[in-house]
Parts: C-alpha cells; sequence; structure tokens
C-alpha cells in the first residue's frame, strides 16, 4: 500500500543516540522515508541543539522533547527562544500553570506545544509510590482536560489512552503516542505500550518510535515495515 506524505509525517523517530554522529547516520539511514525527528535530553546534552537547527535548515520536521517543568516566568522564556528556533514540536509537563506560561510565550509561532501526560514507562504502582492517588488513565485524562483549556496545541500520552483522549479532546489537537512497539517487538523499559496500526486505529495523530527503528539492522526497511502498518490502519 502506498504511503501519503501526509501519513509519513506522522511517524517521528526518536534519536535516542549518545552522539551526533550516531544520530547522523540514523538519519542518513532513513533517507527518503523519515521527515521527523524527536531529540531529547540524551542528545541534546551531547550537542543535539545544534543537529536539531542543521535538521531544520536540511527541511527536516524537529520535535524538541525538553519535558519543561519550572517557575512560569522561567518556562515562559525559555519557551519563547524555543519558539524563536522555529521547531515544530515541544514537550513541557502538563500542570496548568506550566502550560498557560507556555502558551502565552509561544503565541504567533508555529511551534505546537505538547502537554506530558504519564510517562509510558509509569504504571499503577509507579505513580502510588510517587504519592499520587489516582490511576494512570484517570491522571491521564486529568492533565489532557487541562491541556485543553490551556489552549495547548496537543498531549503526549500512552496509545492505551488514546481512544478516550480523543473523545475527549477532540479531532484537532496533536495526540503524540510514544512507546510504539511493532508485533512481537520487545517492550523495553516501556510499561504502556501498543503497535503502529492499533495507535493509529485508537485516534493518535503521530507515533513516536525509537529502538525498533534505530537498533534495526535494517533501519530504513524497520520504518518502511512501520509505515506499512500506518497506512493500513489509516485506510
Amino acid at each position: 500500500m502506498p504511503v501519503s506524505d501526509s501519513l509519513r509525517s506522522r511517524l517521528i523517530v526518536a534519536l535516542d543516540v549518545p552522539d551526533v554522529a550516531q544520530a547522523q547516520q540514523v538519519v542518513s539511514a532513513l533517507d527518503g522515508e523519515v521527515h521527523f525527528f524527536k531529540i531529547g535530553y540524551q542528545l541534546v546534552f551531547a550537542g543535539g541543539l545544534e543537529l536539531a537547527r542543521e535538521l531544520k535548515r536540511e527541511g527536516f520536521r524537529v520535535f524538541l522533547d525538553m519535558k519543561l517543568l519550572d517557575i512560569d516566568n522561567t518556562v515562559e522564556k525559555g519557551v519563547a527562544n524555543i519558539a524563536a528556533m522555529g521547531f515544530d514540536m515541544l514537550t513541557l509537563h502538563a500542570y496548568p500553570k506550566t502550560m498557560r506560561a507556555a502558551v502565552r510565550a509561544a503565541q504567533g509561532s508555529d511551534l505546537c506545544l505538547l502537554g506530558v501526560t504519564v510517562l509510558t514507562s509509569m504504571d499503577d504502582d509507579d505513580l502510588t509510590a510517587a504519592g499520587y492517588g489516582t490511576s494512570a488513565k484517570e491522571l491521564v485524562m486529568t492533565r489532557a482536560k487541562d491541556a485543553a483549556a490551556a489552549g495547548m496545541g496537543g498531549v503526549v500520552a500512552s496509545a492505551l489512552e488514546a481512544r478516550a483522549i480523543r473523545r475527549e479532546i477532540g479531532p484537532d489537537m496533536a495526540l503524540v503516542t510514544p512507546g510504539i512497539r511493532p508485533a512481537g517487538a520487545e517492550a523495553g523499559d516501556q510499561k504502556r505500550v501498543m503497535t503502529p496500526a492499533r495507535a493509529i486505529a485508537a485516534g493518535a495523530s503521530h507515533l513516536v518510535v525509537g529502538r525498533p527503528i534505530v537498533a534495526a539492522a535494517d533501519r530504513k526497511q524497520a520504518a518502511r515495515n512501520i509505515l506499512q502498518e500506518m497506512a493500513e490502519a489509516a485506510a
């Protein structure tokens, strides 16, 4: 089944590698298949911010996964600087005050702000240990509602909650789902995972895929397989 450019733009490959040289190898290996890359803490602190600028200059889309959380003034100034860099997506923790500060800073830019609901590496037991008196799904739904009320561009959540979130936030906000694992793949340190096809069917707008592509012997073919699975689910 042919993969449209619009569907291809919904696959985000996580450049979760130790250094810029390895990240560039991944980008090169995926030439023509993947247009959108995520850069997080590991790579940012190894020169990844300059790589992010370089990818933008080359026409790629860039998701800066920084999960910001600080006092309102600090968040607002930081987001304003990130928006000026021209990146496409930015994460922050979905605390209402934090999100409102970020939305103020991003006004007038094309930066899509994403509220992180509950990390896909966490389950109910982890939340209990952290002092939360609610289940993962309940906290995800609360934070998704708060993100919509704050005027955020979207949320980040496990695809396991995608269908319920989509009903709550409507069709327009981005719903970005990490923890995507093709059938038969190892979950690794993720606890709340789903296959690409099921995530698309559940209402995810974007899928974030790291190790199943980055660690594959044939990265381009791994990306093609996932894109085909997405295309079949979206048909």
